[in-house]
């Protein structure tokens, strides 16, 4: 499952990054590492960015973004 398929409020662990190059990069730069654990603060409701807290801060992510990380439930 991907951060897109996660419900509001629930706790998740991130279990793998795909894609490559810099959106990769990027994702585990910004903390997206494998077994963190991160909740989904919002949704925008026309859909287009996700809120996400993890390591003590919020992140927006625009969906093809949220689509490369892959979680399961913590």
């Amino acid at each position: 499952m991907t951060l897109l398929d996660a419900k509001v409020n629930t706790r998740y662990k991130v279990s793998g990054v795909s894609g490559e190059g810099n959106a990769r990069r990027r994702l585990l730069d910004m903390g997206f590492t494998p077994d963190c654990t991160l909740y989904i603060a919002a949704v925008a409701p026309m859909g287009g960015t996700v809120l996400v807290g993890l390591r003590g801060f919020m992140v927006a992510l625009r969906e093809d973004a949220a689509s490369l990380i892959e979680i399961e439930v913590a």
